[in-house]
């Protein structure tokens, strides 16, 4: 077997076949727009270059038939926290081959100890959390936009080279139109009858003010999450910039307390419902595929991106308002072509998020796993912390 670093624009194209002949046969698999994955390792694209390092591999069996592929990375904004300098390893494909997985493992392994890293995530993003985080070890459906598909046989070959289990993540899924719990509604009432609080979903034409609310809120509620940054307005700007195209207004709802922001449930169309007609290119001919399909209203799942109240707002029942309120917008109404809703990835480090979908009627559709490889295999291994648990001393 070959390890081939990619490093020409030829190899590039190879980085992205590899999944391309491994999947080819697979009903359920939909592959990721080209522009998405070249993306990540575009300096003039993901700014984590200027500061960070990643390289990709692809590998080639005796006959020269392309095998597998992986890459590694160390983003300058986590890899410095936590027990030990972490890198992380992404983007691995790989046939079912034990040696062969073990050479790409062992390509991440070195390359991030020659440059200091004491340990590896992966399968993970060189980038944000909300794509390509994880390996699917539960639930082989059809990917969501943006989120990791791959074989069973994937965890055996990560769990035989030695990678721990650091986090699960968790998918929720619903019907749309499912009724909400009684109590529910009577916890949100408590909240209704409170003139201070008001809900609203976002208008277009005011995008930078919800925008603004949006980073207010999110910096509250993560930014003190491990490996998890406050968001500038730059970065703000760009995600809403980025789904300003398949916003539909009527899934992105805010909470506010006396006009400030505390709380938002964000949804958008689920775009792989889609994509999977453009075969990874959204060329002119893609997009005019992209086009049509929409007009058809071939996108019936609402995919929900982040939800979130401030902490001095949770436990009190905002979150159930928020939600039905958005309900009598969404159930029911003929205009809306929605019949279910699956909700981007919760980590079983956050219960206290799990418990928020679980009440609303959120039941597990797929299972994704973050693992971690430390480098030094005497340390002690640990999970990723509980949020809100008291640290022991």
């Amino acid at each position: 077997m070959q390890l081939i670093e990619v490093n020409t624009p030829a190899l590039e194209k190879e980085f992205l076949q590899v999944q391309i002949d491994l999947y080819k046969k697979d009903k359920n698999y939909i592959r990721p727009l080209d522009k998405d994955v070249l993306g990540v390792f575009d300096p003039k694209k993901n700014k984590l270059l200027r500061g960070g390092e990643a390289v990709r591999w692809v590998l080639k069996d005796n006959t020269g038939k392309l095998i597998g592929r992986v890459a590694a990375f160390i983003n300058p904004k986590t890899s410095k926290g936590g027990d030990q300098p972490t890198g992380g390893m992404g983007f691995f494909d790989c046939i079912d081959d034990q040696h062969a997985a073990n050479m790409l493992f062992d390509a991440c392994k070195n390359w991030l100890q020659e440059r200091g890293m004491e340990a590896m995530d992966g399968p993970i993003n060189f980038g944000d959390r909300d794509k390509w985080w994880g390996l699917l070890i539960d639930g082989f459906y059809p990917p969501t936009y943006g989120m990791h598909y791959n074989y069973p046989y994937y965890q055996q070959l990560f769990e035989n080279y030695g990678f721990g289990l650091y986090f699960k993540q968790y998918t929720y899924y619903r019907m749309v139109d499912d009724p909400l719990p009684q109590k529910y509604h009577e916890k949100a009432q408590r909240i209704l009858a409170d003139t201070n609080y008001r809900f609203e979903h976002l208008n277009l034409k005011e995008l930078p003010k919800y925008t603004e609310d949006f980073r207010v809120v999110y910096n509250k509620g993560w930014a003190k999450h491990e490996g998890v940054k406050p968001m500038t307005e730059a970065q703000a700007a760009t995600i809403m910039r980025t789904l300003r195209p398949v916003i539909d207004e009527r899934l992105m709802w805010f909470a506010y307390y006396a006009d400030e922001p505390v709380g938002f449930f964000i949804a958008i169309p689920e775009l792989n419902m889609l994509f999977k007609h453009v075969n990874g290119q959204m060329n002119l001919w893609g997009k005019l595929k992209f086009l049509y399909y929409k007009w058809r209203g071939a996108c019936t799942t609402m995919y929900g991106i982040v939800f979130g109240i401030t902490p001095e707002h949770q436990s009190k029942g905002v979150e159930a308002a928020l939600v039905v309120e958005a309900g009598k917008v969404v159930q029911s109404n003929p205009s809306m072509p929605y019949v279910d809703l699956q909700m981007n990835w919760i980590g079983d480090f956050n219960p206290k998020m799990m418990h928020l979908v679980e009440q609303i009627g959120g039941r597990i559709y797929k299972t994704h796993a973050t693992y971690r490889y430390l480098f030094d295999r005497t340390k002690e291994f640990k999970r990723m912390p509980i949020i809100g648990a008291k640290k022991k001393d």
